[in-house]
């Protein structure tokens, strides 16, 4: 049985280490026992054997001589100092180099294996450290939080502690001060002078820059804290006794040595020192000289103080270097003669072409522990926007990743699918993997020009991804790098890494629609759903219909589409021309939208600004003292506003559209303003209207398009119009307003400083570009028809005028009356702002802008605010129930 001796400076192995696995057709080779590793360095050596017993036997590998401890093995005479960068080749290119490059693979036996790769650094920072220093400050914050909201609990808490350590024998508490007080200095020096003694004084430097960091930082809070902190947090951190530090500056520096030295990773250490600090915090609750969230706070500034030390000084870099990596190799039978490290692989793992004694070549993976958690911050943002089906494990074990690509390599063989020959795996030492996969001659797909890439390559490559689907496999990378063609032109899928085995129908969908929008790119829309459709069927290309969002591909394949923001609307509009009776469901992949925070947050502080309106006026009294008859006429102008909204729909559409149904789509508009912001949810409901009436996606979306687009046109001219005739001081005398002027000079400088900007102005046209793309078009069909121009334009100016009209009756209704066109640059200049705010139905901006904007014209405020009030309760509030009720009909007819 082989012993492993635990290596300083590496974390040891926590249940996942990993184990050979040598594909079925390579030869088994008779192992013999290997010497235990030596203890003390922070590299390890090539032939560490982390498997628990050493039950396979072992290959004699050659070890290098033996070193001092702690100390990196070093390269042969003529050789230091000649490290090459990694060669960027395609895909396990031939590992050409000079022999005298390199370090050795090992000594005695069996032959010198030349490794040509960049020396490692002796240093490294770790995400997981910068992830650690990130979650301590969050669950400081929290704790903090939690202390200022729970004073009583906590005060209470404090009292039971206070009287539970006085009541301790006074031999405890006489040991607890004398023993925790030496020991916490005590045993971080033994642990130093050890470290020292095995050469590992740059460790003890780090925790000693810790160390000195969080006396600073604890002095500096603390005085903080007394000097101008908040009186609650005063007093919960020092429980308003004279002389109690906030932060116990001791318990800070030696949590952040400790943290910084990673002396957690030695048991016996570890619990030493747990004790010692246990003791010690005993020692200040007896004496009263801290408070239990003064330790709390303490010990999560000393956590936070070590891991940002260790990410900014890096820690000793643990990665096996490639003389490791060959021995691997050797332990699965092969016999390497040659290796060299070549450009990562996309998710950052590193990589070596391998040239053995049969002139066969490997292509070698090595999976590092460290690198586990690199980009997990975006994964778990993946986590939390995405559902179930879609996400992936922000978190997985080096032993979980290697058995993931591994079986995703031999299902894909097994599929029949061409993709590298898995031929092996094995550990390298405790802090890595590898995978050996065949050699194969190839290039990416990105690295081809657009004009290479023939309809053969194109139907090739779907071949290859009907040949995973048929046997449920997802690649979920089907990118430019992970697509290939050898040097026969037949194409080769690597890279399977990401893939999912048994995957469900929306994983599958999604790899249509991520391979459909990169080739998209490449070759463009029309060529792209052709040749797809040749070759997997018309009817899985309307299943991952729904599935071209953004938010479904890569992310690769996002940051091209912003160059190319048509393309996923010109691969729908294909794949309706190929199945266009065909029905898809909506598929929602996203749990929340990033704008629905925004909406959330806008609404919140919405609903207090319209709370705080109510709370200074009486609802039922607003109602009951209006004048019944401005009243009535305020509600029959608000419910025309409906039918003009319906005339105005009816002529941007060339098709017949029946009248009363679209006035019911209008009020499950006025339904839908709940729960999105005005401008976006009739527009959304009025689309899907169209399209359920048999109307094409992409000219419904252009009819309420034109619609808008005409009504926003209408809008500026009638706000000039009112607003000019607000400033004429007779009706013959047609002179502009001051106020017109200067708003109209704002306008004309505000458009001169967005044109002379690069940025602003590209911005500015690819928008109106996309909106006039599809408008136009439509709005020539609708000027052959002059009943649809009167319907159209008719309607968008009675839509205006029915919500002046009501307004002004509201504001009558309480005994004040003002210019009927001031009342309307009210109107049109409050429905502006509701319609640009992020709030359903503009809720709180609408409120408010109309009640300054009436104030201003010289109605009293407190008229000005019941107006608006009962002027929204008509045309926002009253109407939901009508509107709830029109959706829930025209849903149950499949009308929307």
């Amino acid at each position: 049985m082989t012993h492993i001796r635990e290596r300083e400076g590496a974390e040891r192995p926590r249940g996942d280490d990993i184990t050979s696995a040598a594909a079925p057709d390579m030869p088994a080779t008779p192992e013999q026992d290997r010497p235990a590793a030596s203890a003390g360095g922070d590299q390890p050596g090539a032939g560490d054997d982390p498997r628990p017993g050493g039950a396979t036997p072992a290959v004699p590998v050659p070890l290098p001589p033996e070193k001092p401890p702690g100390r990196r093995p070093e390269p042969e005479p003529g050789q230091a100092g000649k490290a090459v960068e990694p060669e960027k080749t395609a895909r396990g290119g031939e590992a050409a180099g000079s022999p005298e490059t390199g370090a050795t693979g090992g000594t005695g036996e069996q032959p010198t294996v030349l490794v040509v790769e960049p020396l490692l650094p002796q240093r490294l920072r770790r995400p997981s450290d910068a992830l650690r220093f990130l979650a301590t400050m969050v669950l400081l914050g929290g704790v903090i939080l939690l202390a200022l909201v729970a004073k009583q609990t906590l005060n209470g808490i404090e009292m039971d502690v206070e009287v539970g350590t006085r009541r301790a024998p006074a031999p405890l508490v006489f040991a607890a001060g004398f023993v925790g007080g030496g020991a916490v200095l005590v045993i971080p020096g033994i642990f130093a002078v050890e470290r020292v003694f095995h050469r590992d004084g740059l460790r003890i430097a780090g925790g000693l820059i810790a160390a000195i960091l969080g006396l600073l930082v604890s002095f500096a809070i603390g005085e903080w804290v007394v000097a101008a902190g908040p009186s609650d947090l005063r007093q919960l951190l020092t429980g308003g006794r004279p002389g109690v530090e906030p932060l116990n500056t001791l318990l800070t520096s030696v949590m952040a040595y400790i943290t910084a030295v990673r002396i957690s990773r030695r048991p016996m250490w570890r619990t030493l020192m747990w004790i010692a600090i246990a003791l010690h915090v005993f020692a200040l609750f007896t004496s009263t000289a801290a408070t239990v969230l003064g330790v709390l706070v303490s010990i999560l500034v000393g956590l936070g103080v070590g891991f940002g030390t260790l990410y900014a000084v890096g820690s000793p870099n643990t990665r096996p270097p490639g003389s490791a990596m060959v021995a691997s190799l050797r332990r699965l039978g092969f016999a390497p003669v040659k290796a060299r490290r070549i450009e990562d692989d996309i998710q950052g793992s590193r990589r070596y072409a391998v040239n053995l004694d049969d002139g066969r070549r490997l292509d070698v993976t090595v999976l590092d522990r460290d690198r586990q958690v690199a980009g997990l911050l975006y994964r778990l943002w993946r986590r939390m926007l995405l559902n179930s089906e879609t996400r992936r494990r922000a978190i997985r074990s080096l032993r979980a990743e290697l058995e993931r690509e591994a079986l995703m390599a031999y299902a894909a063989q097994a599929a029949g699918a061409s993709t590298p020959r898995l031929l092996g795996t094995s550990e390298v030492g405790t802090e890595a993997a590898l995978l050996a996969y065949e050699h194969v001659d190839s290039r990416p797909l990105e690295d081809i020009p657009d004009e290479e890439i023939t309809d053969e390559i194109l139907a090739e490559i779907w071949e290859q991804v009907r040949l995973l689907q048929a046997q449920r496999l997802a690649h979920r990378r089907l990118t430019g790098e992970s697509i290939h063609l050898d040097s026969d032109g037949h194409v080769v899928l690597v890279d399977a890494r990401s893939g999912e085995i048994a995957a469900g129908d929306l994983l599958l969908r999604i790899d249509i629609a991520q391979l459909l929008t990169y080739l998209g790119l490449r070759v463009g829309a029309e060529r792209s759903v052709r040749v797809a459709a040749s070759v997997m069927g018309a009817e899985a290309l309307a299943a991952a219909l729904p599935l071209l969002q953004r938010i479904a591909l890569t992310r690769q394949t996002r940051a091209a589409l912003r160059h190319n923001k048509q393309l996923l609307s010109a691969l729908r509009e294909q794949i309706v021309e190929l199945t266009p009776q065909t029905e898809v469901r909506e598929v929602r992949l996203e749990r929340f939208r990033p704008r629905s925070i925004v909406t959330i947050v806008g609404s919140t502080m919405a609903a207090y600004i319209l709370l705080s309106q109510l709370s200074r006026v009486n609802l039922v009294q607003i109602v009951t003292t209006a004048e019944w008859a401005w009243s009535g006429v305020a509600l029959v102008a608000a419910g025309m506003s409906y039918v003009a909204a319906a005339l105005m729909l009816k002529g941007f559409v060339p098709e017949t559209l029946p009248l009363g149904r679209t006035v019911l789509v209008q009020f499950a508009g006025s339904f839908v303003k709940l729960v999105a912001p005005a401008a976006v949810g009739i527009v959304a409901i009025n689309t899907r209207y169209l399209q359920k009436r048999g109307i094409p996606p992409g000219q419904a979306v252009s009819s309420v398009g034109a619609s808008q687009v005409v009504g926003l046109a209408f809008h500026i001219l009638l706000l000039l119009l009112f607003a000019y005739l607000t400033g004429t001081t007779a009706a013959t005398a047609l002179t502009p307003s001051r106020g017109l002027l200067a708003v109209l000079l704002a306008v004309g400088v505000t458009v001169l400083i967005v044109l002379s900007v690069p940025p602003l102005r590209r911005m500015l046209t690819t928008r109106m570009r996309s909106l006039f793309s599809g408008v136009v078009p439509r709005l020539l069909d609708v000027l052959q028809s002059p009943r649809k121009i009167a319907e159209g334009f008719s309607g968008t100016l009675l839509l205006t005028l029915a919500f002046v009209v009501c307004l002004d009756a509201c504001v009558r209704a309480f005994g004040e009356s003002i210019s009927f066109a001031a009342v309307a640059v009210v109107f049109l200049a409050g429905n502006a702002i509701g319609s640009a705010a992020p709030t359903p139905g503009g809720l709180g901006a609408v409120e408010t802008s109309l009640v300054v904007g009436l104030t201003l014209f010289g109605v009293n405020s407190g008229i000005a605010t019941s107006a608006v009030l009962l002027y929204r309760l008509l045309t926002f509030w009253l109407p939901v129930l009508v509107g709830w009720a029109a959706f829930t009909h025209l849903q149950r007819h499949e009308a929307i």
